[in-house]
């Protein structure tokens, strides 16, 4: 199993620090989603003029860059040229790093059909799989906001046509917000998914910090979400892939400290092995 960490779990965290408590907590990559007070390394002195010494800081550690995790919107029509800008940002640095995999959203103009929605993510995702390197990297539909539900996902595969976008299975938004099982969504996409993300939940709409749908999270292997069962299904499909801990404490500063969660993740995972 290839263990994984976004750094949205660590915000407090400088890139030395990332680095080596990665390595020293068992993991065996990490998913840049922006490091200290900025979300968009492309924009980061680390990953611009200093981003030899931060390759050669992460090759040292034995760790490997999993993947970088991009605000990009493909679904938004008004998003197409900041998209295609950050996409030119993105592809630079991904490929300096070694990452395989930049991360996408879907989202869609409000008021608009499935339809609309379907062939304005195409039209972006081959705008840039054009660009200079894209096809050199898997490109990566998070199931996320209107992206829960396998057929929708499906569709927007079909219409981009192209073998290079994919999609990252977040297991908690396809159970919590989506209605699918596990086994559902793995027979779907299965062929298509070479990273999952893992974050536990419980329903609790009394709590302090529960969200606005009544969840909150809490550690894996603590909460009510399918996730040893959504291990099972990947494990008995042969898949190969990362299993990233997506731990939202940049978003949810109420979260365990990253010290406590990201070994709480490697030794729970490690446990259903």
């Amino acid at each position: 199993m290839k263990l994984a960490f976004t750094t949205l779990a660590c915000p407090e965290w400088d890139l030395e620090t990332i680095i080596r408590k990665g390595a020293e907590y068992g993991f065996d990559g990490v998913d840049f989603r922006g490091t200290g007070s900025g979300i968009d390394i492309t924009e980061q002195p680390e990953f611009t003029a200093g981003i030899e010494a931060t390759r050669a800081l992460i090759a040292e550690s034995g760790l490997v860059v999993s993947g970088v995790s991009s605000s990009i919107r493909i679904c938004d029509t008004d998003k197409l040229e900041a998209n295609l800008e950050e996409a030119r940002r993105t592809i630079p640095v991904a490929l300096a790093l070694g990452a395989k995999q930049i991360r996408v959203f879907g989202y869609g103009d409000e008021g608009a059909s499935r339809a609309e929605w379907v062939a304005q993510g195409a039209r972006c995702m081959q705008a840039i799989l054009k660009l200079e390197g894209a096809e050199q990297l898997d490109w990566l539909l998070e199931m996320h906001d209107y992206w829960v539900d396998s057929a929708d996902c499906r569709m927007l595969l079909d219409a981009v046509g192209h073998p290079c976008f994919r999609i990252l299975w977040d297991i908690g938004h396809t159970t919590r917000i989506g209605t699918e099982s596990p086994e559902t969504t793995f027979a779907q996409l299965g062929s298509f998914i070479p990273c999952v993300h893992l974050k536990d939940a419980v329903f609790d709409e009394s709590h302090e910090f529960a969200m606005k749908d009544g969840w909150r999270y809490v550690l894996p292997g603590e909460g009510q979400l399918p996730l040893a069962k959504a291990v099972a299904t990947l494990k008995s499909g042969g898949y190969a892939g990362w299993y990233v801990f997506e731990h939202e404490k940049r978003w949810h500063a109420d979260l365990e400290e990253p010290d406590v969660a990201l070994q709480a993740y490697v030794k729970w995972l490690r446990s259903l092995s």
